[in-house]
């Protein structure tokens, strides 16, 4: 059970997203999976309040990227690919309260589909107390980033309406031969 291969080789699209340049394969118990070239990843798919603690890239970035293509092709259920997921994390030495955590979160985001009695009582036991655990930073994250975009608009909009009153740029001067 492993990837095959050092890493994954990508070239940004833009600002969020990326795409395979070469094709990442997964050696599971039973099956293989490959994630074919071409591919469009956004890592993992952290919110912005959130990338503080877990980055949208790190040690478990090919487990991200897997995760994104089993839900995409439907090549696995939801919950197979979340506990894919689970165990890619745990074979990259992912932390364990990081890594429940983020299985949490891939199980919220996924509604539990196709969830256990074992998995909703895992989901809770992980959920409830990272829910906790999290809150005060990620309100006190948020209205900060909230605050900074304030700022930001508040600058953007002071140098449009000091471009508006500035006197045009000067035409350009052509020499001639």
């Amino acid at each position: 059970m492993a990837f095959i291969g050092s890493g994954p080789v990508v070239e940004e699209l833009d600002a969020k997203f990326w795409r395979l340049t070469e094709p990442l394969i997964y050696q599971g118990d039973a099956d293989e999976f490959t994630v074919p070239a071409g591919f469009r990843t956004d890592f993992a798919s952290v919110p912005r309040a959130l990338v503080w603690l877990v980055p949208r890239y790190g040690a478990y970035t090919r487990a991200a990227i897997l995760h994104d293509y089993l839900l995409k092709s439907k090549a696995v259920s939801p919950a197979d690919a979340d506990g894919l997921f689970r165990r890619c994390l745990r074979e990259f030495g992912v932390s364990v309260p990081r890594r429940w955590m983020m299985w949490a979160a891939v199980r919220s985001a996924n509604r539990l589909h196709g969830a256990t009695p074992g998995d909703i009582a895992r989901y809770l036991l992980i959920a409830v107390p990272s829910i906790v655990f999290l809150a005060i930073p990620v309100v006190v994250v948020s209205v900060f980033l909230w605050l900074f975009w304030l700022v930001e608009l508040g600058f953007w909009a002071v140098s449009r309406l000091r471009n508006r009153t500035a006197a045009p740029p000067p035409e350009p001067q052509m020499k001639t031969a």
